[in-house]
């Protein structure tokens, strides 16, 4: 059972230096959904015992909402402001590919002095989560278009789900799936205001934004 979650873990690290090293934005999008659905089948591994039905009905929820539905609200996105690629970011992708190994060692270096209150199946779990919630934040912070740094944001969240897989073993399930309602307007709201951004502007690129003047 171990192996099967560190496989799954060093498969989650791989999608996120997926996202940071890549500029086609439909396959930054399917990385996030990958992504998503590891994520969601993940707890059926890390709990304790054989998986309770509680936690079948998250695993459930969390594919099909951040592998299935947040994914098809952003290449719908995607296609309606008829962009392909991050061509300029303010972090290129070379450094950003070492930026993300200096995260994931730093990640590493604070996760094995993170004490716990429940022991974890695998001692990647916590640098996993910690890595992926950076990775977002700098996904959010070294990219111009509004779609990338919605998909920072989404990778920020996945980390925090990462995180309470952890931490939080018994938390109740409205309180879970009140979690994922509360992203997924998040996506919606943001889906909308980047296609009134492209619609007004011609374009996504909220570096053009700042030039803006009354």
């Amino acid at each position: 059972m171990e192996l099967w979650i560190d496989l799954l873990i060093v498969v989650l690290i791989l999608t996120n230096f997926k996202l940071i090293s890549s500029s086609r934005l439909s396959a930054c999008i399917r990385v996030v959904a990958v992504q998503g659905v590891l994520l969601g089948v993940l707890p059926l591994f890390v709990g304790e015992g054989n998986p309770t039905l509680r936690v079948m009905v998250l695993a459930g929820i969390t594919v099909l909402v951040k592998g299935i539905v947040f994914p098809w609200l952003l290449l719908r996105t995607l296609r309606s402001a008829e962009v392909r690629r991050e061509m300029e970011p303010f972090v290129g992708y070379t450094t950003s590919i070492l930026v993300g190994l200096g995260l994931i060692a730093f990640s590493l270096w604070i996760g094995g002095r993170l004490p716990l209150p429940v022991p974890a199946k695998s001692p990647l779990v916590v640098p996993l989560a910690l890595f992926t919630i950076m990775v977002g934040l700098f996904a959010v912070i070294s990219r111009r278009k509004a779609l990338t740094q919605v998909l920072g944001y989404l990778v920020m969240e996945n980390g925090i789900y990462a995180f309470g897989l952890a931490f939080a073993h018994n938390e109740p399930l409205l309180i879970e799936l009140g979690t994922l309602l509360d992203v997924f307007t998040a996506v919606f709201v943001m889906g909308i205001a980047i296609f009134h951004i492209n619609r007004e502007f011609d374009h996504i690129d909220t570096d053009l934004l700042n030039t803006l003047r009354d």
